[in-house]
């Protein structure tokens, strides 16, 4: 089987296919003789910086000698960013071993339970590989978190970084109904880190007071403070009980990080026993790509994977106070599963010069039509498919001295991301 073949069997059912609930998933790994089982580690759920609380935490791990596995989602350009051994994403050989050693279990499962979906598959197969050779696992939830696939695991901790709208048309309408899907995530006895706040924390809480568990909260038990080094990051000073450390280094650029960073920092201490200096050296280790990261210069390229509207309108704060009056170009995509308004409304917080709308290939017929979107917009839209043409354009407006940022979704920043690959 070759990787191309490997990636038409899981995509078969199609890429964007979904069937929610955890048994199926669960029977899985039964099956596989439960690999989870005894794997310590975080389970992270929450409507925005899931992936970059986990990148930190996974590296912080790291550093303290650990064993780790990483499962992020989605990938910017391949499917094997998705199984991630001490921040090494398997190979494409790997995956390829890995799938066709656990196809036999997918076909059995298939005839009692039904094909299992895309999503089901890469999580079976990210800890068949993971299980035997790690000692700590950082799994990020794909969708919500009661009916995610990732919620068969326990881990021993659960982070909930924050809920705001998004999959509306999956996990509901309201901060409140959101939550309760999220807060599912925690187990009996779980110890709880989260950065929620209002009726979501709420929520939370309910939710670990039933099941028994310790919630540590951001701004009360865990407090973060923060000075920016512009495209370099931050220095943090973060505390919480037991731990304090000042004057760490976070490469990642965002207003937003250093409170990613400050719940990673936490979940690790509650897991294990993490020194300052395992702190340091894994905060100042973490990469998270796609996540307002310079990618060129002349003009400065900036990719910003967030797609939804507190997503969109943190970074584009952020990236104003970084680049002031400088003259901005957005390219702009996304899915349509989204609200074009609630997005473009975002979009038009960063007051772009103009803005370039396209569709990336890679989302399989999935995405807005550009010439939609540009229509929506008004005079300062621009409709160019495909995506490389699109950047190409941008970077004419924008012109040497001036900046493009790269938004919308997530898979218009691996089509671009791809580009140097």
């Amino acid at each position: 089987m070759t990787y191309e073949e490997a990636l038409s069997y899981i995509s078969r059912h199609g890429r964007f296919g979904m069937k929610l609930g955890t048994e199926r998933t669960r029977a899985i790994l039964d099956r596989m003789g439960g690999p989870d089982h005894g794997l310590r580690g975080a389970l992270i759920a929450g409507t925005n910086g899931k992936g970059s609380t986990g990148a930190c935490m996974a590296a912080i791990l790291q550093a303290a000698g650990h064993n780790v596995g990483f499962m992020p989602k989605p990938h910017l350009i391949s499917y094997t960013e998705r199984i991630e051994l001490n921040g090494r994403p398997v190979t494409e050989a790997e995956f390829v071993e890995i799938l066709e050693a656990l196809m036999p279990t997918f076909d059995r499962i298939a005839v009692d339970m039904g094909q299992a979906t895309e999503f089901e598959m890469l999580t079976a197969m990210a800890l068949a590989y993971l299980a035997p050779r790690i000692d700590r696992l950082v799994c990020e939830v794909g969708l919500g978190g009661r009916l995610d696939a990732t919620n068969a695991l326990d881990l021993g901790v659960a982070v909930i970084t924050n809920v705001d709208l998004d999959h509306q048309k999956y996990l509901g309408d309201t901060i409140e109904q959101i939550a309760r899907e999220k807060a599912a995530i925690i187990k009996p006895g779980n110890h709880v880190v989260t950065g929620c706040e209002g009726s979501a924390l709420s929520i939370v809480e309910e939710h670990a007071r039933n099941a028994g568990s310790l919630v540590w909260l951001l701004g009360r038990d865990i407090h973060v403070e923060s000075r920016s080094r512009g495209w370099d990051g931050h220095v943090l000073d973060v505390a919480g009980p037991g731990f304090e450390h000042t004057d760490v280094m976070l490469p990642l650029v965002g207003d937003y990080q250093p409170a990613n960073a400050a719940l990673a920092v936490a979940a690790a201490h509650l897991l294990d026993t993490v020194t300052d200096d395992d702190v340091r050296s894994g905060l100042r280790s973490t990469r998270w790509p796609g996540r307002l990261q310079v990618f060129a210069n002349q003009p400065r390229i900036i990719l910003d994977g967030g797609h939804n509207p507190a997503a969109m309108t943190k970074a584009g704060a952020t990236l104003r106070r970084l680049i002031g009056t400088e003259r901005l170009i957005a390219v702009f995509a996304m899915l349509s599963e989204r609200d074009p308004i609630q997005l473009l409304a975002a979009l038009r917080t960063l007051n772009p010069d103009a803005v370039v709308f396209t569709e990336p290939g890679s989302a399989g017929g999935h995405a807005v039509s550009a010439e939609v979107l540009a229509g929506v917009y008004g005079r300062l839209g621009h409709a160019v498919v495909p995506a490389a043409a699109a950047l190409k354009r941008a970077q004419e407006l924008a012109g040497p001295d001036g900046n493009v940022l790269v938004c919308g979704s997530l898979y218009l920043v691996g089509e671009i991301l791809a580009l140097s690959a």
